[in-house]
């Protein structure tokens, strides 16, 4: 098959496509319009963020057979219309997994032990222990919404604590021995931590509100290693202050384009110049999933699907 590769990604993604017989040809710098005077000349693409692959995209590609996301969700694709004209649709979330677990738990003891502001303290010439001192997460309940690959891969990470640990999800029966599967309810009356393991969904756009957020019985830490517009940003300051929220570790933000790429190339929003302001409150960059070993396993994963559906 004659490939399109929209995105640089691991060196073995082509290597291994070429050893399969596959002619790759690579465009990282062209725009979505001359993309599209093209696209009817591949059969496949491989892709990560850099533009929406819309339904006018996919009319314009009238031969492809499979459309290939390095990452875990689909979201800048039309997959109804993908999936209407007959093309196949990889993600690769078993790629990353391992990655956001480790992350959202480098984040939740981070947050837990206010390690950002003592390190900041320290190097400022402060040595100040009572200010300084953290929290346990042992006897603690900690509460996952959205619990496929993602989800699953930080409640394993919580196995060497003494917590409880509870799920939620749209589909029925996917607890397992590291998570009991409740009802939002339930997760909101018990919950101590949310880590959010979601993808981009209508349903899941703007979830975390006011209204979500004084659902819940006890203050809370957050964790968003998922999608920034699962949270409204404002409200999460106002839970803040509010001490509703105690704490929040954020890989992803509101404002965030859809290539994932860039946030302060236009004038901070107030409600993240507040953010960005607060000690208990800390900030990745959208790198959860973006390890040297999730690189490559990310392009690995691809391959094999490929080889399951296509050889």
């Amino acid at each position: 098959m004659k490939i399109l590769h929209l995105d640089s990604n691991h060196p073995l993604l082509i290597e291994q496509l070429t050893d399969l017989g596959h002619h790759n040809h690579e465009d990282y710098t062209s725009s979505k319009e001359a993309i599209e005077a093209k696209i009817h000349s591949y059969d496949g693409l491989i892709v990560r963020s850099r533009f929406r692959i819309d339904a006018s995209f996919l009319d314009k590609a009238t031969n492809l057979k499979f459309i290939g996301r390095v990452g875990a969700g689909l979201e800048n694709i039309d997959t109804d219309h993908a999936q209407a004209n007959g093309v196949h649709l990889i993600a690769a979330p078993e790629g990353n997994r391992n990655a956001v677990g480790e992350h959202a738990l480098g984040m939740l003891l981070s947050l837990f032990n206010k390690l950002s502001i003592s390190d900041r303290d320290v190097r400022d010439g402060k040595w100040q222990r009572e200010a300084n001192r953290g929290n346990e997460l042992d006897g603690k309940t900690i509460g996952i919404i959205g619990y496929g690959h993602m989800g699953k891969a930080f409640s394993k990470k919580l196995r060497g604590f003494d917590v409880e640990v509870l799920c939620y999800d749209i589909k029925p029966n996917v607890g397992n021995e590291n998570a009991r599967q409740v009802t939002l309810n339930e997760l909101q009356e018990k919950a101590q931590v949310l880590s959010l393991h979601v993808p981009q969904t209508a349903a899941t756009n703007s979830m975390v509100n006011t209204n979500f957020i004084t659902s819940f019985k006890h203050p809370f830490w957050l964790l968003n290693t998922a999608r920034g517009s699962c949270v409204v940003t404002s409200d999460l300051v106002k839970a803040l202050d509010s001490k509703k929220i105690r704490g929040a570790g954020l890989d992803v933000l509101e404002y965030e384009k859809s290539s994932f790429e860039t946030i302060f190339s236009n004038e901070t929003p107030l409600a993240l110049s507040r953010l960005l302001k607060a000690d208990n409150v800390i900030f990745s960059p959208h790198v959860a999933g973006w390890t040297e070993e999730s690189h490559r396993k990310l392009a690995q994963t691809i391959i094999d699907k490929l080889k399951s559906q296509f050889h």
